[in-house]
């Protein structure tokens, strides 16, 4: 008899002790990850480009995706991050190119020569970046200071060449002469929302087989401009 008692008076006191516990949903999360959504924009730059090349307009570069990160030490500072995205690249430029039976033809476009109005190459990537980040943020605040370094890996999924000129409109897609494989390095810094972005290719944009006058077209490309992350 005195072991229910003393079972019921226990259950009756954890049920009380129950109905004053109110969930703090305000409480911060030591367990938090930053970061793992972002948006690019950037300015896209030709390198090493034959002689005579020009970029002329905005050559626009778009991407987004989604980086899973993970924290490795206990003040969160620092962690790794691995994800997936996708980049749209265009290139306004006066490299004109043409197909006659299969085999592309490119040159340098100029006043002497041929005038155009477009001559635009659009590039679209499924990304891999992998990242090393530093941040001091705290649970308490998502307003913070952080410096990611990455090497990002991309797949050439799909491209569009447009050229309209005194000749006539040429369009292709998936020109053989790209390369589909590209790899790079990026930085990315800033504070809260605005963030600066470098990224820079270490292999080129075309294969060796894209040529002008006998030399191979060994240029690759260079990224500049704002990052903002969420979540």
């Amino acid at each position: 008899m005195q072991i229910k008692f003393v079972f019921i008076a226990f259950f009756m006191t954890f049920c009380m002790a129950a109905q004053n516990v109110e969930a703090d949903f305000d409480a911060p999360d030591s367990l938090y990850r930053e970061d793992q959504f972002y948006l690019n924009v950037s300015y896209n730059i030709l390198q090493k480009g034959p002689s005579g090349l020009r970029q002329n307009k905005f050559s626009t570069g778009l991407s987004g995706g989604f980086l899973r990160d993970m924290p490795f030490n206990k003040k969160r500072t620092w962690s790794v991050a691995a994800g997936l995205g996708y980049t749209l690249a265009i290139y306004n430029q006066n490299m004109g190119i043409t197909e006659v039976n299969g085999v592309n033809t490119y040159q340098i476009l100029n006043s002497n020569s041929i005038t155009y109005s477009k001559d635009k190459l659009s590039l679209h990537f499924v990304d891999l970046p992998i990242e090393l980040r530093w941040r001091d943020a705290t649970p308490e605040s998502h307003k913070f200071w952080r410096i990611h370094f990455g090497v990002k890996l991309s797949y050439l999924f799909y491209d569009q060449y447009k050229l309209i000129s005194s000749e006539g409109t040429f369009k292709q897609t998936n020109n053989k002469d790209l390369n589909d494989f590209h790899y790079g390095v990026y930085l990315a810094t800033g504070w809260n929302t605005w963030n600066i972005y470098a990224y820079y290719g270490l292999n080129p944009l075309f294969k060796s087989s894209a040529k002008i006058d006998g030399q191979s077209i060994d240029m690759n490309t260079a990224n500049f401009g704002l990052m903002f992350y969420i979540l």
